[in-house]
């Protein structure tokens, strides 16, 4: 009987579709955080599949702990840098993760969210009023900037970046710029997107929007050499992964008006925020939240669960990793 771990409970659609399989046993961690180190190597004993979380460090010694049994790691989550995949091959183990469109959607959407916010300082606006400091109407009072027809600078064509180019450009007329490891020729044809070296785009784009997976390359991203190409005018916006910025140069680029502020998704250190973020008015801060809806987390768990029936049925996971 295939035993499957998942590190802790996820919406309901994903289980009740591996709990309809017949001759799985599914074993949960059952509170709602994230599961102690030491509990982890003690509930993955002989386990045949893993479905971990984000949060969860999946390396050589989780896998060996599970021992020979396990065969699959499905990660709940569209990144997988938490996953030792070198490891993973090693042993023969087959890793997946659970993109799709509800998800794309869903982030692009907080992005937007983070981008109006900064520009219209809705944050700024909400902590004042409720201060009591609202006395009367003025004409220069929580000033902030125009969204529509500015540049939008994308570091980072997929499904989610796309996303996010397709509601500014399309409902919000805004001038489109890019910049991947590849051109994106769909992009440049359907939104008039175009092409920007890193540093181009870091010089001429209102607003940066960063859509990148976490791998060496792109590990401190943009640090203190890229934030001093940007505009004194513009705001920089993460939902990808926290280290992508090198939160400390970041720090020191809001307080000296470098730029004129950051709207974070994900941090360096997560939970833990850099000394001196927190306190920054130019700034929303959001808790990993991007893909918090109902939608997209149940869309994760079916992809999820999808992937684990396919590698039960003897066939290929739709999101297999390490192929």
């Amino acid at each position: 009987m295939p035993r499957i771990f998942i590190t802790r409970p996820i919406p309901y659609e994903g289980i009740k579709m591996l709990k309809k399989r017949k001759g799985l046993k599914i074993d949960l961690y059952e509170k709602d955080e994230k599961i102690p180190r030491a509990e982890l190597l003690k509930r993955v004993k002989g386990i045949d599949i893993l479905l971990s979380i984000l949060t969860d460090k999946i390396d050589a010694k989780v896998m060996d702990a599970a021992g020979p049994h396990l065969k699959m790691i499905a990660n709940y989550a569209v990144g997988f840098d938490n996953i030792d995949l070198a490891a993973a091959k090693k042993r023969g183990i087959v890793v997946t993760n659970a993109p799709g469109n509800e998800i794309s959607e869903t982030v692009a959407e907080h992005a937007v969210a983070l981008i109006f916010g900064l520009a219209h300082r809705i944050v700024e606006a909400d902590e004042f009023l409720r201060a009591g400091k609202y006395k009367a109407w003025g004409p220069q009072l929580l000033l902030g900037t125009d969204v529509g027809l500015k540049t939008l600078g994308i570091i980072g064509t997929g499904n989610i970046g796309t996303a996010l180019i397709h509601r500014m450009h399309d409902g919000f007329g805004l001038k489109i710029i890019y910049h991947d490891l590849k051109r994106n020729r769909e992009i440049e044809k359907q939104y008039k997107a175009t092409y920007r070296t890193k540093e181009q785009l870091l010089k001429e784009a209102d607003f940066i929007s960063l859509h990148v997976p976490l791998i060496p390359a792109t590990h401190h991203l943009i640090s203190t050499k890229e934030l001093k190409m940007m505009k004194k005018t513009a705001f920089l916006i993460n939902t990808s992964r926290g280290p992508v910025i090198d939160e400390k140069a970041l720090v020191v680029a809001l307080k000296k008006g470098t730029i004129a502020g950051a709207g974070l998704d994900v941090y360096e250190h997560e939970p833990k925020l850099t000394a001196g973020l927190k306190g920054l008015k130019n700034t929303i801060l959001t808790p990993h939240t991007a893909s918090a809806t109902i939608e997209a987390r149940q869309a994760l768990s079916r992809t999820a669960a999808a992937n684990i029936l396919a590698f039960l049925d003897g066939k290929q996971p739709p999101n297999r990793i390490n192929k």
